[in-house]
């Protein structure tokens, strides 16, 4: 039931971590996600919402690295009209948006100390004060922070508020990096390539080289990275078929020029799993292509 929100995988790591969404979306405590940029951080938390109490009320994302402590302030906490320069009326915050629902936090070991006591206060006392207002208001809003680095370091080396890492850490799901998650590569091949396939064309088909290639490689990006492959390469693709030539040069390798990209033994990668002639068929003209270059 996850995969409506995103997230595919059944390595042991993946099922932990469902687990762990389990478990959160049934608590209203707050929560902090870790994980490298790129493993879906976003995801859990939406999943985290969507499978809560507070489903059918708002769910409102803010990545904090993308704007400046005055901004983020008035972004989230709102203002009132003459707080600064250009506010021309009144206007609530993401906090009063997400009343009733879910603020998802990302990136918050971006944050400035000063911005960090004032989201704890928030945290603490469930008010908020518009930017230039001296009257708060009430809201309830359950808040998952995350981050792509340790805020139990940053915090130890007092380079992140202690307290508001306590704050925030009451549940704490860690997201295993794609090259941690076996065989999860295929499943999430599969997943996206249907998703980029074109409406009415042929369904995307893998070359063994580029499987292979798929398979082979780190993914420092993690799942985004996968994502942002697949798209090229459907995009590239001549008549669905996808070879090692349409992924990014950087996963493609030495597949993209030949080198080791020649058909496995006839008995293994035709005849193996005794395939029906249909299956058969398909595999034998796919086989050719390859040797062919898809000429």
């Amino acid at each position: 039931r996850l995969s409506r929100s995103g997230l595919v995988g059944r390595s042991a790591p993946m099922i932990m971590v469902y687990k762990l969404i389990a478990q959160a979306a049934r608590s209203d405590a707050t929560l902090l996600i870790t994980g490298e940029s790129g493993t879906g951080k976003e995801l859990v938390a939406r999943a985290i919402h969507d499978f809560s109490p507070r489903a059918k009320r708002p769910f409102v994302s803010v990545n904090c690295s993308g704007l400046t402590d005055t901004l983020l302030e008035s972004e989230l906490f709102g203002y009132i009209r003459g707080a600064f320069t250009g506010a021309a009326t009144d206007r609530a915050g993401l906090f009063e948006a997400a009343d009733g629902g879910t603020l998802f936090l990302d990136e918050l070991a971006s944050t400035s100390p000063a911005f960090q006591v004032s989201l704890l206060r928030v945290m603490q006392s469930g008010e908020v004060r518009r930017v230039g207002a001296t009257q708060t208001r009430r809201v309830n809003v359950r808040v998952i922070g995350a981050s792509n680095t340790s805020l139990r370091q940053l915090a130890n080396e007092e380079k992140f508020r202690a307290d508001l890492y306590y704050r925030l850490s009451v549940l704490s799901i860690e997201i295993p990096p794609l090259r941690a998650r076996a065989g999860d590569v295929d499943l999430l091949t599969a997943y996206y390539l249907e998703k980029f396939r074109e409406p009415g064309g042929p369904a995307p088909f893998l070359t063994q080289a580029a499987r292979r290639a798929l398979e082979a490689h780190h993914y420092p990006g993690n799942v985004r990275e996968l994502e942002n492959a697949l798209r090229r390469a459907v995009t590239l693709a001549s008549g669905g078929l996808i070879t090692a030539e349409c992924l990014p040069p950087e996963i493609a390798g030495p597949a993209a020029n030949g080198e080791g990209s020649g058909p496995a033994p006839l008995s293994q990668d035709l005849l193996s799993d005794r395939p029906g002639m249909e299956e058969l068929q398909r595999r034998y003209l796919q086989l050719v292509l390859e040797e062919t270059g898809c000429n």
